[in-house]
């Protein structure tokens, strides 16, 4: 069996954690009598610096070639002054906007291991998943720069939405629940803003199908999430909310896990292929330098084993990997602590690949 992969590095640490992710699925393949081929783009700021955009057409029909995407991480403070179309993230909108990939899956669970890294002081439990609506709302709304009437510099983003894309991501996040604790928080800010009033309005719409009839829903504003995901995580289940509220908040929620470093994410559309990818940035700061961890990503190709390409076992296998590693101490600098074993990115890497 044969299964095409399309790899995007990206900037930053990106192309050091895809390494490592590679090297895992390359053994997994082994295991599971599959062969994975990997087909290599460019996107972000690689992607300007070599064809002047960051999201060229030969990316995205590569993306649509294959049977789901691994990406890295794009951006960095060498491109943050070119103009919006023309900055790394650019690419990352338009390739989840050309693979129409309109739902962010973000599961947020701490590994016991980890508890002690947690800045929470009852830490037990923490396991929730946060469902982002990913091509809607302010990042793609429409927008403009322009001098006013009286010469002042303004701009604006609109935050926009149609009643089909809330009612399609609601429909992710219930389908998840059901296989999960039947929990739904639906977070908006109805109190103030049109497209929120929307979202509760099409949220609970859908929910009253009867395919929902044993899961639960309630509505919280975004303000108070923020302040509940610190004073009691263990209250979420399945929290699904726009594309702004969903970046932000999952952004909190991943230092529930000790660090951003542990987060993965799957973002998907109607169909099986998939952009799978860990949720922190692209670190410049580290980036050459093996320090990075690896973690998110190689969690992200166990996300992809199961949503895209129906191997379970093997995203199983992925998951207790990491789980094992982390029980025999290994740590990479960002969830070091006392009496752990410091690794770098590629010692990590290796670490997680002995226990498959």
């Amino acid at each position: 069996m044969t299964k095409n992969i399309a790899v995007i590095k990206g900037d930053g640490i990106g192309p050091e954690i895809v390494e490592q992710a590679l090297k895992i699925l390359s053994k997994i393949g082994e295991r599971y009598n599959t062969h994975f081929n990997f087909s290599y783009a460019l996107m972000g700021g690689i992607a300007i610096d070599e064809t002047g955009e960051p999201l060229p057409a030969e990316t995205v029909e590569i993306c649509k070639n294959s049977d789901s995407v691994l990406l890295g991480a794009v951006g960095g403070p060498k491109w943050d002054k070119g103009e919006g179309n023309l900055r790394p993230e650019a690419g990352l909108l338009g390739i989840r906007k050309a693979l129409g990939l309109f739902a962010n899956i973000r599961p947020v669970k701490l590994i016991d291991a980890l508890s002690g890294a947690c800045p929470l002081k009852d830490s037990q439990k923490i396991d929730l998943i946060i469902v982002r609506e990913l091509i809607g709302g302010a990042y793609f709304g429409k927008r403009e720069t322009y001098i006013d009437e009286n010469g002042h510099r303004t701009a604006y983003d609109t935050m926009a939405y149609k009643d089909y894309e809330i009612s399609r991501i609601a429909k992710v996040a219930f389908r998840l629940a059901s296989l999960r604790r039947g929990k739904v928080i639906s977070v908006d800010k109805a109190n103030v803003l049109d497209s929120s009033r929307l979202w509760r309005e099409i949220v609970h719409q859908e929910f009253s199908k009867n395919e929902y009839k044993n899961l639960e829903l309630s509505d919280m504003l975004v303000d108070n999430a923020a302040m509940q995901l610190i004073r009691n995580p263990r209250q979420f289940d399945v929290v699904v909310t726009e594309n702004l509220f969903g970046d932000i908040l999952s952004d909190e929620a991943s230092m529930l896990t000790g660090s951003l470093g542990m987060l993965p994410s799957a973002s998907l559309g109607v169909g099986l292929c998939g952009l799978y990818e860990p949720i922190h940035g692209s670190a410049p700061d580290i980036a050459g330098q093996d320090k990075a961890n690896p973690l998110a990503t190689i969690l992200s190709t166990a996300m992809m084993l199961r949503f895209s390409l129906n191997m379970e076992a093997a995203a199983n296998d992925i998951e207790k990997a990491v789980d094992s590693a982390l029980n025999k101490g290994c740590r990479t600098a960002d969830i070091m602590s006392s009496g752990m074993s410091l690794l770098s990115c590629s010692e990590m890497g290796k670490a997680v690949l002995n226990e498959i």
